[in-house]
């Protein structure tokens, strides 16, 4: 007998069962993102297009066969291709890194138009993705019925960010990690020290953007179709769930706690979303939405500081009257 999910925990429950599953896959967008905004320190606007670049790309090869997880690597090399062009532009061309961005972010949309050679291209029910694979292995369609596909997405997500959480911790505690942190914070002092600043940029760029490609790869395998416009707006959701992570779950000293910290602020943003739109919010609202969300996600800090020194400024009144 077929089991719904949707039969004992109603329709929202569901719609919030896709919406994690949604976050956990955009988590990994928000990774690369965080490497480039708060490791690197460098405002990296090609996200938007290496985002499409990797769903358009591994759309492109599902549908001419080819097996989805090496879809998903061959999406992964060309972020990085394209984040090796921004940092190229940067460092040896001496362009600022925010223009470096914005010029390989246009040049995208028209890459990623000539892959498809149009503005989409959508995946039959013939085209086998990840999610797939997941369902017929573990039966999910039995269990679940309709909500199959979200569960798959999730159990998707989870599996890849959980690795690539791993992956980071370990790869930013060794020496080639740590030069590129260290460029992150002082790139004066590093250079000081011998590190080719310039190769750290280009290669935190090529991580970076292909962290933001293969979310794109996996989103557009739970969407199944890939489009020219699915990453307009990928980098403030990036910044939204960075900031929402850490408004939420606080700055702790863990390395590894700040990188799951993403993925659950993109979890967050993505339940607001559904929450808002299950209230009744028109889909042509969201753009606004999300600006509101971002500013009070960085508002909450400054709030949080002004607050702290009001009392403290008050304990010192006190004292200063006690005396």
């Amino acid at each position: 007998m077929l089991l719904n999910i949707g039969d004992f925990l109603g329709p929202f429950s569901s719609a919030m069962v896709g919406a994690v599953a949604q976050g956990v896959l955009w988590g990994i967008m928000a990774l690369g993102v965080y490497i480039t905004f708060k490791i690197l320190d460098f405002p990296d606007m090609t996200v938007d297009g290496s985002f499409a670049l990797g769903g358009c790309t591994c759309a492109m090869l599902i549908t001419h066969g080819v097996h989805p997880l090496l879809g998903v690597l061959v999406a992964i090399l060309a972020g990085m291709a394209a984040g090796y062009i921004t940092g190229f532009l940067h460092t040896k061309l001496n362009i600022p890194g925010i223009l470096a961005g914005i010029l390989m972010m246009l040049a995208l949309y028209s890459i990623n138009l000539h892959i498809m050679g149009g503005p989409n291209q959508p995946l039959s029910r013939a085209h086998v993705t990840i999610m797939n694979y997941i369902n017929n292995l573990c039966r999910l369609p039995v269990i679940f019925k309709d909500n199959a596909t979200s569960v798959s997405s999730l159990i998707t997500g989870i599996l890849f960010s959980g690795a690539l959480i791993a992956i980071l911790y370990w790869f930013f505690g060794t020496e080639l990690g740590s030069a590129i942190r260290a460029t992150g914070d002082n790139e004066r002092m590093s250079r000081a020290q011998g590190v080719n600043t310039d190769r750290m940029k280009i290669l935190a760029l090529m991580i970076s953007n292909g962290l933001v490609a293969l979310s794109g790869a996996l989103v557009m395998q739970q969407q199944r179709f890939g489009d020219v416009s699915m990453g307009i707006g990928t980098i403030v959701i990036g910044l939204a769930s960075i900031i929402i992570g850490e408004v939420v779950f606080g700055q702790r000293l863990a390395f590894w706690f700040y990188l799951l910290s993403v993925v659950l602020g993109s979890v967050i943003y993505r339940l607001i979303i559904a929450i808002v739109l299950q209230l009744g919010m028109k889909t042509q609202d969201l753009k606004l939405l999300s600006a509101i969300v971002v500013t009070i996600a960085l508002s909450v800090p400054v709030f949080k500081k002004k607050l702290r020194s009001k009392k403290n400024a008050g304990c010192r009144t006190r004292i200063h009257r006690r005396t």
